[in-house]
């Protein structure tokens, strides 16, 4: 039986190319397996339509995987037709939240026959057994599949409990070498060392958030948060510095950080290593207080470069409608015991709950304006499987889910107002108080790009801005 798996891109205008860490994973489950697999990259060599049809057209293939972010469900609904045109028979298998959020819809309205529910490293092997020997799905779990025009939905798999018995990923299955001589495009500003030298890659530490936030959705949402041991980590980050010069990692989880017993376990670790790398991760946004100073400089001294940690808002009230547990003041202690340090702070912004007016604007960016931080910005854009998203169903705002879906894309696009700021006036201000922090920073963004900056603006100290 003969796999190809598909890695994806819907962003096809940017020039960041970052290692597919979940699909690496899948990779290397059904490589190490024994089955026939065959990768087409589309993120690699950006094909359009066209090019991908007639890339797949010349491959041999039973069964295709994919998967993406539901944001992405348009192109994964052209694939499934695409792939259906070429190999009827193929059986079409997809994973990641545009499978997990919505797997009734994605069945019932593309042509994909089988979703994988949260984690597919053991899923997707024990499914192409069953696949392979004609055997019922039945027996799978983590699964959602068609059977005689209907779908049926499996016993869920629980969660891998021990991150360290996860085999390392297979990287060269994929081009790697590619991905690591492009990797420089999506490192964050400022740069520890020439940007020409930066070799990055991401690894993955974690599986989940200790939080619950009501815009959110990810696979690991109704799953306890898990961590990997540092031991394991560190034995992934030498093998990248063996195989491939690696001397930068980003930590990618949705939070790397949840506790400070857990952050300097795996500082210390890189300290006595001696790995002789930068490092960028994200950590709880009330994490370190002021009587942290040292250990924040063991972390500096680790190699962290900087830490991402949301505000998502300076309104107490929109704070508690987004279920985040954290206050102004607990965000700004931390950027100042950060910026003692000498690490960088990164964060993030949703704008556009229903409490949003003109004033909650101007005080979110008030704040941002104030402490010297530039933003990444974003409008609300609620996703299947978020209590926000249920929001939007209850108040009958959207007539068509499908059609929703197919419009989704980047949140820096208002694609749905839920407030009571005219939508022209509400993109207007988000500018303005942009290029207002732009100037103070000096950073020059031009004006076309101010919300769509591309990468994460550094936030200096106090003392570096005017």
């Amino acid at each position: 039986m003969k796999v190809l798996l598909i890695n994806l891109c819907i962003r096809r205008d940017t020039s960041k190319k970052i290692y597919p860490v979940g699909l690496g994973y899948v990779a290397s489950a059904i490589y190490t397996a024994g089955y026939s697999l065959d990768i087409v990259d589309v993120d690699i060599h950006r094909y359009s339509d066209e090019e991908l049809e007639g890339v797949l057209r010349k491959k041999d293939f039973d069964v295709v995987g994919f998967g993406c972010i539901v944001t992405g469900y348009k192109v994964v609904k052209n694939l499934c037709s695409m792939i259906k045109r070429i190999n009827k028979n193929a059986i079409i298998i997809v994973g990641n939240s545009v499978a997990a959020s919505i797997p009734q819809l994605l069945l019932s309205k593309t042509e994909a026959d089988i979703a994988v529910i949260g984690e597919g490293d053991v899923t997707i092997v024990d499914l192409l057994k069953c696949i392979e020997r004609k055997k019922p799905l039945d027996e799978v779990e983590g699964i959602y599949f068609k059977s005689n025009n209907k779908i049926i939905a499996n016993k869920p798999r629980p969660p891998i409990a021990n991150l360290d018995t996860i085999p390392l990923p297979k990287w060269d299955l994929f081009e790697t070498d590619v991905y690591v001589r492009e990797s420089k495009n999506f490192v964050s500003e400022p740069y520890p060392i020439p940007k020409k030298e930066i070799k990055v890659f991401p690894v993955n530490t974690a599986r989940g958030c200790v939080y619950k936030c009501t815009f959110c959705y990810h696979v690991f949402r109704e799953n306890r948060y898990r961590w990997r041991s540092p031991s394991s980590v560190i034995k992934e980050i030498k093998e990248l510095k063996k195989l491939y010069g690696i001397n930068y990692i980003n930590f990618w989880d949705e939070l790397t950080f949840f506790a400070k017993k857990q952050a300097e376990e795996l500082i210390d670790k890189i300290i006595e290593e001696d790995l002789d790398i930068y490092w960028t991760a994200s950590c709880r946004a009330d994490l370190f207080k002021e009587d942290n100073l040292e250990l924040v400089k063991k972390i500096k001294k680790s190699g962290c470069v900087g830490l991402g940690y949301s505000l998502e808002s300076a309104n107490e009230d929109i704070l508690k409608s987004m279920n985040k547990f954290i206050k102004t003041e607990d965000f700004l202690r931390q950027k100042k015991i950060l910026d003692k340090a000498g690490i960088v702070t990164w964060t993030s912004l949703v704008f556009g709950y229903p409490e949003e007016t003109e004033e909650t604007i101007r005080e979110t960016m008030g704040f941002c304006y104030e402490n010297n931080i530039y933003p990444s910005v974003g409008y609300l854009l609620p996703q299947p499987g978020s209590p926000m998203y249920q929001y939007i169903i209850d108040k009958r705002l959207i007539a068509d889910e499908e059609e929703y879906l197919l419009s989704m894309g980047d949140r820096q696009d208002l694609r749905l107002n839920l407030t009571n700021v005219p939508s022209e006036r509400f993109k207007f201000l988000i500018r303005e108080y942009l290029g207002k922090i732009n100037k103070k920073l000096g950073f020059n963004i031009p004006e076309d790009k101010l919300i769509k900056v591309g990468h994460c603006k550094a936030a200096p100290k106090a003392s570096d801005a005017g």
